[in-house]
């Protein structure tokens, strides 16, 4: 019984935290704005987002390939000072470099971009940190079950984190960041193809979930 108790006390903070009223999180949703429209976008009476992208998408500054790519699609909502912000992802990664996840942008030259990335032939946590140069930081993933993600800035550091379900947040990467008004929420991007969808749920912004580092 203890241990029934312990795990159904998991799983109600993990429902507490992450279900949001669909009407509300409906309404947030059309209050954002792209930074490029996607081919397609719409979302459900449930307050879930579905996204199509276009061909050839990214973000991406400078480093290794030469190029300067800022024409993937976030969906963004803007915030200050300390904040907590999370999504639940879910997409089929197929084609080199698909990619969805959670975008927190100042510019096009200064963004964090956090999430799945497929290379290599296989899914990856992937984190790109972006100062007029990009510094891409991946892992291996296994993708099992629903997968949330979320970004904790505190004055000029930012915490990324996952986790699966109603499992313990793991600690991706710590970065610095700006601490003036920035731009967060979902992304998605294609680089080598057309057509890759992803789907957005349980999107909240709030105060700060983490104090410090590995706590909360």
């Amino acid at each position: 019984w203890t241990k029934l108790t312990g795990l159904l006390a998991g799983a109600s903070a993990f429902l507490r935290e992450c279900v949001f009223m669909a009407t509300d999180l409906a309404a947030r949703w059309s209050d954002m704005a792209w930074t490029h429209a996607p081919a397609q976008a719409s979302s459900d009476a449930h307050g879930q987002l579905k996204a199509r992208s276009k061909n050839r998408t990214d973000f991406w500054q400078k480093t290794f390939y030469g190029f300067e790519r800022d024409d993937g699609h976030a969906l963004l909502t803007t915030r200050a000072g300390d904040f907590s912000v999370s999504v639940c992802v879910k997409a089929k990664y197929n084609a080199l470099y698909d990619q969805a996840g959670l975008m927190l942008r100042i510019s096009a030259t200064e963004w964090i971009k956090f999430g799945v990335e497929y290379t290599d032939g296989q899914t990856h946590l992937s984190v790109v940190v972006t100062s007029e140069t990009s510094d891409w930081s991946a892992r291996p993933i296994t993708l099992s079950g629903m997968l949330s993600l979320r970004a904790t800035r505190l004055k000029r550091a930012v915490l990324l984190e996952h986790r699966f379900a109603n499992a313990d947040w793991q600690m991706a990467r710590l970065a610095p960041i700006s601490d003036a008004t920035i731009g967060v929420g979902p992304y998605l991007c294609s680089p080598e193809r057309a057509g890759f969808e992803a789907e957005f749920s349980k999107f909240v912004v709030s105060d700060p979930q983490v104090l410090g580092l590995h706590e909360g």
